[in-house]
């Protein structure tokens, strides 16, 4: 079973000894209709936007203007209507898949976790990544070769034991951290 959900952020238990947990709130969600496949088609709310399109979809599926994102999941439910999270309350590990916080265009220091050379003055060493290729042959740089570049904004998928779920408010407690910043949103699959 899959669901959409955002992360509250982090925190801890209070036991002995403590375990760090994250926070995830399951976004209020409606399927829309049941696919052969065993997936459905599924609502929910993210933003504001709106365009013809989604005013289709929305008429097609008999939905109010809230819900403006769609998409295919594998849920517990034979027909449509409000999402089920019972399933939650049994469940023991999630495998949780969040995009990674974007850091942009990055030195080797910041992305490699490279050394650099000496501060102190007159070095012109400091932040850079030295020498990169060989010799005269094979005269080239290899590839996989660790450089500067884009780093961050990719999708990180972890195995998170489940502490606790909350029903009522449909928060989710999970031990470990969770990949991307607060507010950001992911999905959830029910590992058996």
């Amino acid at each position: 079973m899959e669901f959409i959900v955002e992360k509250i952020g982090m925190s801890r238990t209070v036991s002995i000894p403590s375990k760090p947990v994250t926070l995830l709130k399951v976004k209020d969600a409606k399927v829309c209709e049941v696919l052969d496949s065993g997936k459905a088609v599924v609502a929910y709310s993210y933003g504001k936007k709106i365009n013809k399109p989604l005013q289709g979809q929305q008429k097609k599926y008999n939905l109010s203007s809230e819900y403006n994102r769609f998409v295919t999941l594998e849920v517990a439910n034979r027909e449509a209507g409000d999402i089920d999270t019972s399933v939650l309350e049994n469940a023991k590990k999630v495998k949780t898949s969040f995009k990674s916080k974007g850091r942009g265009f990055s030195g080797v220091v910041k992305r490699w976790n490279f050394g650099g050379g000496p501060d102190s003055h007159g070095s012109r060493f400091h932040r850079r990544p030295g020498s990169i290729g060989n010799c005269e042959w094979p005269g080239r740089v290899q590839p996989g070769q660790k450089m500067a570049g884009h780093y961050g904004n990719k999708k990180v998928t972890v195995l998170n034991e489940v502490v606790s779920f909350d029903p009522e408010n449909k928060i989710l407690v999970v031990k470990g951290s969770v990949a991307g910043p607060n507010g950001a949103l992911g999905k959830i699959r029910i590992v058996k």
